[in-house]
């Protein structure tokens, strides 16, 4: 078993909180501090050789999610446009300020005529 909770009788051991950056050794039984803290049981060696890891891991996949990022901006706004221009499109023209109760002028003309 690796992961142990605060307040839990654990053995002899290292054991980190990693949400808090602390280490806690303990040189024989005891208890550990903190109710509902998290605490994982390993040795100083994994825990330096993790470091090299995790650091490589965000190297890695740092530019990865830059270009996610741009991506997902550029598609979003390519899809604004479309949806403005297909908005645009489909209305009608309707402007409730303007009755055009008296008709057009021009089919008045051409009935004189």
């Amino acid at each position: 078993m690796l992961t142990y909770k605060g307040g839990n009788k654990v053995g002899k051991g290292t054991y980190w909180d990693l949400a808090h950056g602390r280490r806690i050794d303990v040189a024989s039984e005891g208890v550990l501090t903190g109710e509902g803290t998290t605490y994982f049981r390993m040795s100083s060696a994994v825990m330096l050789l993790s470091g090299p890891i995790i650091g490589l891991l965000y190297a890695v996949l740092m530019p990865i999610i830059g270009i996610a990022t741009v991506v997902t901006l550029a598609v979003s706004k390519v899809l604004q446009g479309v949806y403005n221009l297909a908005a645009k499109s489909i209305s009608f023209g309707w402007q409730p300020m303007n009755a055009y109760l008296a008709g057009k002028k021009k089919k008045r003309e051409q009935k004189k005529k």
